[in-house]
């Protein structure tokens, strides 16, 4: 699935499936299930039918661009486990160490 549609183009996967959304919203705008299975469910069946190499389908989702809620998302934490203090990585290093001696 991809949002990208130019870069979709000049990479040519042997299959592709379109969704004119925000780069890295594919599936839909945050804390919408019922959508996102939607759009995952077109999708599948879009893979599922699709029988020429390099065939990019476009799902005819729409945006609701006065929802501005992805903007408020700070993609900047959350997405990396937080480092650990250095008493537990300590204790992770030694366990780790312990278990390939056992071994």
């Amino acid at each position: 699935m991809t949002s990208a549609l130019d870069i979709t183009q000049s990479v040519k996967p042997p299959r592709a499936v379109f969704v004119n959304f925000p780069l890295g919203h594919q599936t839909g705008p945050p804390d919408q299930p019922e959508l996102q299975r939607r759009i995952v469910a077109d999708a599948m069946r879009a893979f599922e039918t699709i029988t020429t190499s390099a065939t990019i389908v476009e799902l005819p989702y729409v945006w609701d661009t006065n929802d501005r809620s992805w903007e408020e998302i700070d993609y900047t934490k959350g997405w990396m486990p937080a480092r650990p203090s250095r008493e537990a990585a300590d204790k992770l290093e030694s366990d780790r160490q312990a278990k390939y001696r056992r071994q």
